[in-house]
């Protein structure tokens, strides 16, 4: 056969370390290691989006632009890339498509060349805006398949679903298996059944969690997959990524061959050697999420979701009926018309189970997040849900059946009125607008401490040139 070298994103600087460590690396942790990730030759590097944005306002008191600039001026020979979870943005709602471009354009105007779009129903009129507003600014958009199994989710479903992403302007798709769900030959068959049907690469992003990733990536990778997401090996494995240097050895000297060198990729796990030592003796990752769970093979939870889960039991008092939750998780996502259990839908389906057996009736009582998934607030479900039983979550109220942010006024003019006392840059528009609960505290701290160094600036100026 011909040569097909496998091209790898390194997700080290993001989905790794959201995967082991909630997402606490912060830039002073990457900073020094960027120039040597640059001479690597990775396809690409993601860096930014997913659940960075939060955590950085959150906890960390970083601005998340000022680390996507920094990423960008240490890293000018590599592409960026970002998770972008369509008509949420980064954030946990809807948001009107005024906002959308707008942060789009901003992520591109800032560093970002590859916006990895998805949506959690794989509803494709979710990510319109998001990939019109992408190509608008010249970037290259890869668009998701969230992978999972139901009996809808076939592989025809999947096939059909990356054509719809192709037609409307993909220019690479990613098979997104957040809960390591893939399997070796069911990778192999689904990748060349791509492969056979749409034009542009597919890319396979698969978790560690079950245990399954290496031997699925590689199955994939002989049914023709182009590039391939790892992770640098210190923060590999367990909850997150296969180890980049583990492939990247394994494809040496065939034809898939990645041409990335060893000894330079050596350089740059040192780095990440050091910081897992640290994050291991501050607790920061917990030697829970470092191993298999095959149990995700049987329920199909995705970490995060199950630890969400047993804290919701914990607090409840019914630690014991885990198992009874997740028996139940299947019958209330057959209910609600088989989403994928990724952000936010994982956490709406696994919320109502736990309502579902602590309270020991089903639907006894409905959550919000539910209630609006049945109504169709977050697109359109897989598979229609039945008629009787949406009529009983939402009283007889009818579904929606638009597209949810067609019911959305523009908003980006309001944002910017609300956050005109803290904005010193026009992004901080957006990130008041995603987070306006956390926003201002964030705002009010990074102000102050910028007032002080210029304080500080002047002080001296005024010392050194007296007039």
């Amino acid at each position: 056969m011909a040569k097909k070298p496998v091209k790898i994103t390194e997700v080290v600087l993001r989905d790794a370390h959201q995967s082991l460590l909630a997402t606490r690396m912060t830039m002073d942790e990457m900073r020094p290691i960027l120039p040597e990730m640059d001479k690597v030759g990775y396809f690409s590097v993601e860096c930014w989006g997913g659940a960075t944005f939060d955590s950085c306002i959150r906890f960390l008191d970083e601005d998340p632009w000022e680390r996507l600039r920094t990423i960008r001026k240490l890293m000018p020979g590599t592409k960026l890339q970002m998770l972008f979870r369509g008509q949420n943005m980064l954030g946990y709602r809807h948001y009107a498509d005024d906002a959308v471009e707008y942060f789009v354009a901003k992520s591109v105007a800032n560093g970002i060349d590859i916006l990895r779009i998805f949506d959690a129903l794989n509803d494709p009129r979710n990510l319109e805006t998001a990939i019109k507003a992408a190509k608008k600014e010249k970037a290259h958009v890869q668009a998701c398949i969230s992978y999972t199994l139901s009996p809808v989710h076939t592989n025809d479903y999947f096939v059909g679903y990356a054509k719809q992403l192709e037609a409307m302007g993909a220019d690479s798709i990613c098979i997104k298996d957040m809960a390591g769900l893939l399997k070796p030959m069911t990778c192999y068959e689904l990748v060349k059944a791509l492969k056979e049907n749409i034009s542009i690469p597919v890319d396979i992003h698969s978790h560690y969690t079950s245990g399954l990733a290496s031997m699925a990536i590689f199955k994939g990778i002989e049914a023709g997959a182009d590039i391939v997401d790892t992770a640098m090996s210190p923060l590999a494995l367990g909850t997150s990524h296969m180890p980049t240097e583990s492939l990247v050895a394994a494809l040496q000297g065939t034809d898939y061959d990645t041409g990335l060198d060893l000894a330079q990729l050596n350089i740059v796990r040192e780095h990440f050697a050091k910081l897992r030592e640290k994050y291991i003796a501050n607790g920061q990752i917990n030697p829970k999420v470092l191993g298999v769970d095959a149990n995700t093979l049987l329920y199909q939870v995705p970490g995060g979701m199950l630890s969400n889960m047993i804290k919701q039991l914990k607090d409840a008092g019914k630690e014991d009926q885990l198992d009874e939750v997740l028996k139940e998780i299947p019958r209330v996502r057959k209910d609600s018309g088989y989403p994928p259990l990724v952000t936010p839908t994982s956490q709406i389906v696994g919320t109502q189970a736990v309502f579902n057996v602590i309270l020991g009736e089903r639907y006894k009582m409905v959550t919000k997040e539910f209630k609006g998934l049945v109504h169709g607030d977050y697109g359109k479900t897989p598979a229609p849900i039945d008629p009787e039983f949406s009529s009983m979550i939402l009283k007889g109220e009818a579904p929606i059946t638009c597209r949810p942010a067609d019911l959305l006024e523009p908003e980006v003019e309001k944002m910017k009125a609300e956050a005109a006392k803290y904005a010193i840059q026009e992004e901080d528009v957006l990130t008041y607008a995603m987070f306006p609960q956390v926003a201002p505290k964030f705002f009010e701290k990074r102000n102050a401490r910028m007032q002080g160094v210029d304080a500080l600036h002047a002080d001296y100026t005024a010392k050194s040139h007296p007039v």
